[in-house]
C-alpha cells in the first residue's frame, strides 16, 4: 500500500463501529449499488443486528439484495467468522454478502469464502477497502484537478 492508502486505514480504524458501516455503505454507493443513500442503502448494525451490519439494494429497482458485515479489526478474520456471516446471510434467505474487515482474512477463511456456492461472498481486507475509498473518493478529497481539452473533430464528422 502506498502512504495515502495506509493513512487512510489508518484513519478508519480509528472510526467508530458506527460509523465504519456507514463509510462502508457509502463506498458500495459510489461503486454503483442502488442509488441513493435514501432509497438504496442503509447501516443496520446494532446489538441484535442479527450479524447483518449493513443492506445495499444490488440495482436501483430493488431486485436484489446484497448484505454487508463490517468489522473494524486490528487480527486476523478467521473462518469461524465468515461461517457465522453465512448463517446470518441464510437466515435472510440471502444469496449475495459482502464482509469487509479493516484487517486480513485467514487462508482458511478465504478458502471457504470461494468454496460455498450459496451464499455468494466477497472478502475485502484492509488493504483493498483502502484502495476502494481512495478510488471511489470515500475520506478523501483533491488536492489539485486538471483538466487538457481539445478539438473532439469527430464529434462534428456527420458521417
Amino acid at each position: 500500500m502506498n502512504e495515502l492508502a495506509d493513512g487512510l486505514l489508518k484513519e478508519t480504524k480509528k472510526a467508530s463501529s458506527r460509523f465504519f458501516e456507514k463509510i462502508v455503505v457509502e463506498l458500495l454507493l459510489k461503486m454503483g449499488y442502488g442509488g441513493s443513500r435514501k432509497d438504496a442503502g442503509e447501516a443496520v448494525g446494532r446489538i441484535s443486528d442479527e450479524g447483518i451490519d449493513g443492506i445495499i439494494k444490488e440495482d436501483k429497482l430493488g431486485l436484489d439484495t446484497v448484505y454487508i458485515q463490517a468489522k473494524r479489526w486490528e487480527g486476523t478474520v478467521g473462518r469461524p467468522e465468515i461461517h457465522k456471516f453465512v448463517g446470518a446471510l441464510k437466515g435472510k434467505r440471502a444469496s449475495k454478502g459482502i464482509f469487509i474487515t479493516t484487517s486480513t482474512f485467514s487462508r482458511e477463511a478465504k478458502d471457504y469464502a470461494v468454496k460455498i456456492d450459496s451464499p455468494k461472498i466477497v472478502l475485502i481486507d484492509g488493504a483493498r477497502l483502502a484502495e476502494l475509498m481512495l478510488e471511489y473518493n470515500i475520506g478523501v478529497s483533491n488536492l489539485a484537478s486538471y483538466d487538457v481539452k481539445k478539438i473532439d473533430f469527430d464529434f462534428f464528422s456527420e458521417n
